[in-house]
């Protein structure tokens, strides 16, 4: 059962966020898209940049390079990065691979780089499933990413200062 999303009173968090969608099954990822950038603008996040790709698969390629330039302090600091795409089941296990191929991807991408990535690519078994996670607004899983997004920018942020406290107590 889906539970209904809570809108969140979000405070000022500052911060420079991404969006890397897909384009593939455009009707259910813009809504996503749509929704998740009214999320990060209540937020009055500093940044927000939106990347479009063809479909699902390639959504890591540029969360890498995305997350690859942060990492290596290239004047574009990231709080967290939002990964957008509707994959929907047919008749061979095609979207089973690429939803397998995707999140693992991203997971690695996001342990290795140590940049919070929301993973909203979505496999799902028929257009109905979509309608309701994409644009329903009671359950949009773009205002899901963001909250997420948010949150874990928050949870990094504290976690630096935590780090900081440590080495200089040394």
């Amino acid at each position: 059962m889906l539970r209904r999303i809570q809108q969140k009173k979000n405070q000022s968090l500052g911060g420079n966020f991404a969006i890397v969608a897909s384009r593939y099954n455009a009707r259910y990822v813009n809504a996503m898209l749509s929704a998740a950038g009214t999320e990060l603008r209540r937020a009055q996040v500093s940044d927000l940049r939106i990347i479009r790709v063809p479909g699902a698969f390639e959504i890591p390629l540029a969360v890498k390079r995305l997350a690859r330039a942060a990492h290596r302090g290239s004047g574009t600091s990231l709080s967290a990065i939002i990964c957008l795409g509707v994959i929907l089941r047919g008749q061979t296990v095609h979207a089973a691979h690429i939803g397998e191929a995707v999140s693992r991807a991203l997971m690695d991408i996001q342990l290795i780089h140590e940049i919070p990535v929301v993973h909203e690519v979505l496999l799902l078994e028929n257009a109905e499933q979509a309608r309701v996670r994409c644009l329903d607004p009671k359950h949009n899983r773009g205002t899901e990413a963001a909250q997420t997004a948010l949150a874990m920018a928050r949870v990094m942020a504290d976690l630096n200062i935590q780090a900081g406290k440590i080495i200089e107590s040394k």
